[in-house]
């Protein structure tokens, strides 16, 4: 029963746009990509058995992890089954929680009696295979989407404000990465199987492709099988497309509402100086 995740990329390459493609009622629940190896496994075998074990293994480790991976062991090699999960590093663990279970039920729907199955929502991944995965880098495009070009007037600017973002999202460290540029917003990670050097080099794949396939897009999402990087312009998808803020923009809010402070407490000082100066002219002309 043993095979490859590759025809798992063939499937998802080959049917990039499935029934179950539908956006649902939050940012995290909106469907991505979806896909299933082509062997199948028989009713009430082994292999059933320890996959039910790992897609509830998935759900239960989601209410306290945002990532986890685990291995089921079988009776022999054909009934062992390998599975992991990852939440956006943003989502609470509630939300990641509630996000594994959904896209666990997705699986259950897309892929019935498929020994390998993944599904990515917006919020969340879950992938299961007869064959290891674990550990293995993947930089196969598994789906990709660029929105329409932007106006020709704004062209240059979107575009250089997006290719700066990128280069701080393919220069940042670590498996999330967020960023912004004025209107442009950005979002990258790597599923937590990879070491920060396989992470590094899946995501610059991820960006250079996506910058030289997205083009002057108002948008562009780039999925590759372990990775992958995303961007848009303010108000320029239809969906409910969601990217947490960037530390960058965190400390530019805040440096705003200090300085909004500051001035305030400057105007109030300003006013009680002239209000103390009025009211001694008054007392000094009584006293005359």
């Amino acid at each position: 029963m043993a095979t490859s995740l590759l025809s798992l990329s063939f499937f998802l390459i080959s049917f990039p746009f499935l029934p179950i493609q539908t956006i649902l009622s939050s940012s995290t629940d909106a469907f991505v990509f979806g896909g299933c190896t082509q062997q199948k496994y028989t009713p009430d075998s082994p292999y059933k058995s320890n996959l039910n074990s790992l897609l509830t293994s998935l759900v239960n480790s989601a209410t306290y992890s945002s990532y986890n991976n685990f291995t089921i062991m079988g009776s022999s090699p054909q009934d062992v089954v390998y599975g992991l999960y990852q939440c956006r590093g943003d989502l609470s663990m509630p939300d990641c929680a509630t996000c594994v279970a959904r896209a666990v039920s997705q699986t259950g729907s897309l892929c019935p009696s498929a020994c390998g199955g993944a599904v990515q929502l917006q919020g969340c991944y879950v992938k299961y295979d007869n064959a290891t995965f674990l550990g293995v880098e993947d930089k196969n495009v598994v789906t990709k989407k660029c929105g329409p070009s932007v106006e020709y007037e704004k062209e240059s600017e979107i575009v250089g404000r997006r290719d700066a973002m990128m280069a701080v999202l393919e220069g940042g460290g670590g498996l999330l990465r967020v960023g912004g540029s004025g209107e442009v917003q950005g979002l990258a990670q790597c599923v937590g199987d990879l070491s920060l050097a396989e992470c590094q080099d899946c995501l610059s794949a991820a960006i250079q492709r996506l910058k030289a396939e997205c083009g002057a897009g108002a948008y562009g999402d780039m999925y590759l099988g372990k990775c992958y990087a995303t961007f848009t312009t303010s108000d320029s998808r239809g969906d409910d497309h969601y990217y947490p803020k960037s530390h960058n923009d965190k400390s530019r809010m805040d440096g705003e509402k200090t300085f909004a402070i500051i001035i305030g407490l400057l105007a109030g000082i300003a006013l009680l100086i002239i209000f103390l100066a009025f009211l001694r002219k008054v007392v000094d002309r009584n006293g005359k």
